[in-house]
């Protein structure tokens, strides 16, 4: 089952037993998916889900900017500027990966806005409203949870499609 249809599954059963919530409930205006929101956002239609499409809007308008930016005169003096610099951190960087070992990267954080959602669903829940500290104590505390043994191929090729913000169902 996907994950999108578990999401669903779970806002229908709360949204069952908490009435009051369903004028909580919005439309994301990238991917048409359902999710929980603050009251004082009700009836708008011009909100993004947390679940990637936020973060997928804003890179494309940062990407946007950015070439706008680099066609200039003044952007493409800058841009190889950069590059050169570039250039050198990155013969620096072999050199002293070399001399030293590999490292293990630290897990990737939660990107805040999909932090600030969780904790808005987990304060509806339980009915008060959770700290910043109380909800990173939980997150940290299901994320320190062992990993299971090694996924099967078919396990990585549905979270590589499940990677990216959820596509429209329909157009």
């Amino acid at each position: 089952m996907g994950w999108v249809l578990q999401f669903y599954l779970l806002l229908r059963s709360v949204i069952r037993a908490k009435v009051p919530w369903r004028l909580c409930l919005a439309r994301c205006r990238h991917c048409r998916i359902f999710f929980l929101t603050a009251l004082s956002n009700r009836g708008r239609n011009d909100l993004s889900c947390p679940f990637g499409c936020r973060e997928a809007h804003h890179k494309k308008q940062s990407h946007q900017r950015s070439q706008a930016y680099y066609r200039t005169e003044e952007g493409r003096r800058k841009k190889r500027e950069l590059n050169r610099k570039r250039s050198l951190l990155s013969a620096r960087a072999v050199a002293l990966k070399k001399t030293s070992g590999a490292t293990i990267s630290p897990r990737p954080p939660i990107p805040p806005a999909l932090a600030r959602h969780i904790r808005l669903v987990v304060s509806f829940m339980e009915g008060r409203w959770l700290t910043g500290e109380e909800m990173g104590d939980l997150i940290e505390k299901i994320l320190r949870q062992h990993r299971l043994p090694r996924p099967r191929r078919i396990d990585y090729a549905v979270a590589r499609l499940n990677k990216g913000p959820p596509e429209r169902p329909y157009s």
